[in-house]
């Protein structure tokens, strides 16, 4: 008996002369299937095209393969396993479950690649595990940056590829097996069939993980949904090879300063530029007149010419300049956990010494809980956002105001207790991603590129900012008995080195920031700093600023009024196991946990690391500086387990 076919995939209709497909599925199953699997392979693979032919360094016809090799392969295996799976589970409970599962997978697969897609197209940077649970977390903030980088269109296209992966497959199959006959099941019943597609399966999946064959990055030559996989289950666990021989060391949990002769109890400022890289800063590159004002306080200062931060990401660069040690090397925020720093900071230190204590910022308070990590710094007052009248102000980007919104918050603030000395933290914000220049004070045709242009113009706007507060202090009347302190977080990627943004940005573009002391008091005629320091100086240079020793503790940080030899200094990538650096004078090395070619450059010759040496280095030579850059990542990560764990009640704020 034969009959027409309701277009159900367990149901469908003529037969077809090829015997192997026929002794899988029946026509109808195999129309449902591959309506939705070769787009889906048609999609995924095609973004990956893309992104290779965007890179930095296009690669030539092998290069090309081996990067587009794990892509094909597994999206080739998920289809294979899916036909397996329709072939095994023919009809009932089994295929319906089947069903739900083919189009739950094959929607969370499309989502994975398209956000992978864009996240590298935003930032150079590949997706990992733990970034997505941290970003899914802190769902408010991820939104308002994937909604700062869509449109109407996108949002329309993702509306309309949604509504044909759950529809279109049923949609399709009804319609070309309309008013056909067949018969309703495969031509044979044998499981040998499908257990061939499922071992085809697994052996594309295989495939699919192999490392790259060419110098590209493992993450980035493997399929998006395979990276993600891999980078949790085999994440590298150095610190336990190293642990056993590991002392965390004793932190200046229990620091204090201790008044000497010269001890001079005046105002001091901090001021953190966002995202403010030292190339494009005017002091550094004069033919860039973005910050003008910026250099005119070090030419009246001190100007460091080699400042680096040592995770580029603003949390975690706020811990070593306020508190004086190296910040927790995750994503979760650690640093903002109560009790976690294994340091006495700043405002504890001056508050013991009848300082008045505030920090300003111009985003909002929520954004990675900088409430708590304010407070865990140990400050008085705090003035987020949410505490500014927003009337006249523009918004800078999705978490943030312009800066000038900060200074009549500030004015009240200073005007309070005339007599009493003070520290003051500012933060600004127009700078971050996504560029928004406010019309306040204009726009300047810079560069002919327009991100960069943008962001070299709100780096100018905060140049204005920084010459208003100025302005305020000396309107105040507190200019001359006040230290300025002023420097980046951290810097920007424009694609130099193929990253944008700053997190995962190690190269100097991202590193080096630029570091000026402004004292009315000091430098006469200006002076520059040679030796390379990092924000971990910041607290025992305003200490020895003040004319203050520090007792019972030892900070990591040299003051800069007397740097000393040369040190190594650590740096790391926002995202955990991505990248380590150490800089020692002009010799820099970059580690990649074995992801890609490590990189070695000579700063003196080649300042913007276009020139890879690691060929050319020792292999004993890199092997330590290797083992140094794990032991220092280790010691950290220790440090802050042991409060978190193990000894948090002894917080520095007690």
């Amino acid at each position: 008996m034969r009959r027409y076919s309701t277009g159900n995939p367990t149901e469908s209709g003529a037969g077809v002369d090829a015997r192997f497909p026929r002794a899988l599925l029946t026509r109808g199953d195999w129309i449902y299937l591959l309506s939705l699997l070769v787009p889906l392979f048609v999609y995924n693979v095609g973004l990956k095209v893309v992104r290779v032919l965007t890179q930095l360094n296009v690669p030539g016809p092998v290069g090309f393969i081996d990067q587009v090799r794990s892509d094909v392969f597994f999206n080739l295996g998920y289809a294979l396993l899916w036909v397996g799976v329709f072939a095994f589970f023919r009809k009932g409970l089994l295929r319906w479950i089947s069903l739900f599962l083919f189009h739950a997978a094959t929607l969370l697969i499309a989502i994975l690649t398209t956000s992978t897609h864009f996240f590298y197209k935003t930032t150079g940077s590949t997706l990992d595990y733990s970034f997505i649970v941290v970003s899914l977390s802190k769902f408010g903030e991820t939104w308002t940056v994937i909604s700062s980088e869509t449109s109407t269109l996108h949002w329309l296209l993702l509306t309309a590829v949604l509504s044909y992966a759950l529809a279109g497959p049923a949609i399709i199959t009804r319609y070309l097996t309309r008013g056909r006959t067949a018969a309703t099941r495969p031509t044979t019943s044998s499981w040998k069939a499908p257990a061939v597609a499922c071992l085809a399966a697994f052996a594309a999946g295989v495939v699919s993980v192999f490392p790259s064959a060419t110098d590209v990055s493992n993450t980035f030559s493997r399929d998006a949904v395979v990276n993600i996989a891999l980078t949790e289950l085999t994440k590298p666990d150095f610190e336990r090879e190293i642990q056993p021989s590991l002392v965390a060391g004793n932190q200046p949990t229990e620091a204090t300063l201790l008044p000497t002769p010269g001890t001079d109890r005046r105002n001091v400022a901090i001021v953190f530029l966002e995202s403010t890289r030292a190339r494009s800063a005017t002091p550094y590159n004069e033919e860039l007149q973005t910050t003008p004002f910026l250099k005119e306080l070090a030419d009246e200062g001190l100007l460091a010419e080699y400042a680096y931060t040592i995770v580029p990401h603003t949390s975690k660069a706020l811990v070593p300049a306020v508190c004086g040690v190296d910040p927790p090397l995750d994503t979760k925020n650690t640093e903002s956990e109560p009790g976690v720093i294994p340091a006495r900071c700043l405002p504890h230190l001056l508050g013991e010494q009848g300082y008045r204590t505030a920090f300003f910022q111009a985003a909002t308070e929520t954004w990675e809980r900088r409430s708590q990590l304010v407070d865990n710094f140990g400050h008085e007052d705090f003035f987020p956002l949410e505490s500014m009248d927003t009337e006249g102000f523009e918004e800078a980007n999705y978490f943030g105001y312009e800066d000038d919104i900060m200074l009549e918050p500030s004015r009240r603030w200073l005007q309070k207790e005339p007599d009493r000395p003070f520290l003051a933290t500012y933060l600004t914000v127009t700078a971050h991603h996504d560029y928004v220049v406010p019309e306040r004070y204009g726009e300047e045709a810079f560069v002919e590129d327009e991100l960069l242009n943008d962001y070299l113009n709100t780096l100018r706007y905060q140049d204005f900012f920084l010459s208003n507060l100025v302005q305020q202090y000396k309107d105040l009347g507190l200019y001359e008995d006040t230290i300025f302190l002023v420097f980046g977080d951290h810097g920007e990627g424009f694609g130099e080195h193929g990253f944008f943004q700053h997190d995962n940005t190690i190269h100097n573009e991202g590193l080096r920031v630029p570091f000026v002391i402004h004292d009315p008091e000091r430098f006469e005629g200006g002076e520059r700093l040679e030796t390379p320091v990092n924000l971990l100086d910041v607290l025992p240079t305003t200490a020895d600023l003040l004319g203050y020793d520090i007792g019972n503790g030892t900070y990591p940080g040299r003051s800069m009024l007397e740097p000393g030899a040369e040190r190594t200094l650590m740096a790391s990538c926002y995202h955990e196991n991505r990248c380590l650096a150490s800089i020692q004078g002009n010799e820099k090395y970059i580690y990649y946990y074995g992801n890609q070619k490590d990189e070695f450059f000579d700063l003196a010759r080649d300042p913007y690391e276009q020139e890879n040496l690691i060929s050319e280095q020792n292999p004993e030579k890199l092997a330590e500086l290797r083992r140094e850059l794990l032991t220092w990542r280790a010691q950290v990560t220790a440090s802050y387990e042991k409060r978190l764990y193990g000894g948090a009640e002894n917080s520095p704020q007690e």
